[in-house]
């Protein structure tokens, strides 16, 4: 599988033609190396929301309403299809969404979640992807918390963990899931966006050396392969 982090925390799963994007913020996104008008190019087979909050949410509309399905809780996958979204897939913490690309899982995940507009957008989540025989947990915008060993008991090759601070943990917190979640591979994201973001991706490397888990320190627009 080849991911491609494309900046914040939107991410591409790619494998065997399947492309799957994870919280679509392009148009927007500062960090974000390609256009709006180049990714709805991409064939994609699902883009998958973590919570609704707009720099998460982002384009899962204009993917929608091309067809693309969304998949998110009750809520995100309601808003979408009452806003165009042409294959919109709701569904919850603990459930499972499959495809021919693979499956998502549901974790919980502690923040808050509401749409641009205001409207209440669920629980947030982070995504459990299963993709070529690869399990990558995205964890969306969360702290740390206890229950993340029961995710890291499901044997995780990578997890994308926020570590920008203020909104959500910091690169000390998210090195304290390693711990619990004993990937193979970290990878760090939400940090350096906007100003209030300020975690330090070198300071979550360095807590990653420390309990043997590698952590790859992704640019915008980089790839690797797990």
């Amino acid at each position: 599988m080849e991911l491609r982090f494309l900046g914040h925390s939107t991410f591409l799963l790619s494998h065997g033609g399947h492309r799957i994007l994870i919280d679509p913020f392009l148009a927007g996104n500062p960090q974000c190396p390609v256009s709006l008008e180049e990714a709805l190019g991409w064939n994609l087979s699902a883009v998958l929301i973590s919570h609704a909050h707009g720099d998460h949410w982002g384009n899962a509309l204009d993917f929608g309403r091309a067809g693309v399905p969304v998949i998110g809780t009750a809520e995100i996958g309601g808003y979408a299809a009452a806003h165009g979204a042409t294959n919109a897939i709701g569904a919850n913490i603990g459930g499972t969404v499959r495809g021919e690309w693979g499956s998502v899982y549901f974790t919980p995940a502690w923040h808050s979640s509401s749409f641009p507009d205001g409207t209440y957008g669920g629980m947030p989540t982070g995504l459990v992807v299963e993709m070529d025989g690869k399990r990558v947990y995205h964890a969306g915008d969360t702290s740390v918390f206890s229950d993340m060993r029961l995710i890291g008991d499901r044997g995780l090759d990578a997890a994308l963990l926020p570590i920008g601070d203020h909104y959500t943990m910091g690169p000390q917190e998210a090195g304290r899931t390693l711990e619990l979640l004993r990937p193979r591979v970290a990878v760090p994201m939400h940090y350096g966006t906007f100003p209030p973001l300020t975690g330090d991706p070198q300071v979550f490397a360095a807590a990653g050396q420390a309990q043997g888990v590698e952590v790859r320190v992704l640019k915008p627009g980089e790839t690797t392969e797990l």
